[in-house]
């Protein structure tokens, strides 16, 4: 059985957007080459991406120009090369097409999900605050993978949308960035610790 993993940029507030629509492209962000390898490494190990509709929009509108302009540094291409390449699902109600051999899953898409899960091997990653959330609720999100930068914003859009209960979390694993980014990976457990 695979496991569902929401990946996100997070403010020390656990803001994920600092202006509607910024679409993790805030100034407040403090990605380096150092943290971007990092980024690609996880990626290339995915067994699969699974994105709401506006982070897929963001990541389609960019990535595939991405991987072949020259102008940018190797590790942005490649990430470009890794996106248009990964098994990918776009979770929207009102896209009916989608190019890279992206699958589409539409109103039944957390029990499409939850099969998806079931028959894969390794890691899902998440994008997407309203699909983690979704995910979360149907008891079905098993990691978050959080990059913490040093900005606090004081307002924005949480790391969850609407979601008011507690979460028990477990640690797996923490690194520290030469940006002063950190990142935990955590395991969800329920209220009585069993997942």
């Amino acid at each position: 059985m695979g496991r569902f993993l929401y990946w996100m940029n997070v403010s020390l507030d656990l803001r994920i957007e600092q202006v509607p629509g910024d679409n993790g492209a805030g100034e407040w962000l403090h990605i380096d080459e150092e943290l971007h390898r990092e980024f690609n490494a996880r990626a290339r190990d995915l067994a699969a991406m699974v994105q709401g509709r506006v982070t897929y929009e963001t990541m389609e509108d960019s990535w595939p120009r991405a991987r072949d302009d020259v102008s940018l540094p190797d590790f942005l291409r490649e990430y470009g090369d890794i996106w248009v390449e990964a098994p990918k699902v776009l979770v929207s109600r009102t896209r009916t097409d989608a190019g890279h051999g992206t699958r589409i899953f539409g109103d039944d898409a957390i029990e499409r999900l939850a099969a998806l899960r079931a028959e894969t091997d390794g890691v899902i990653g998440v994008g997407g605050a309203a699909l983690a959330t979704q995910l979360l609720r149907a008891g079905l999100l098993d990691e978050l993978l959080l990059f913490t930068h040093p900005s606090y914003l004081g307002f924005g859009r949480p790391l969850f949308d609407d979601y008011d209960r507690p979460l028990d979390l477990e640690l797996l694993e923490h690194r520290v960035f030469g940006s002063g980014v950190t990142m935990h990976r955590y395991a969800i457990r329920d209220m009585k610790g069993t997942r």
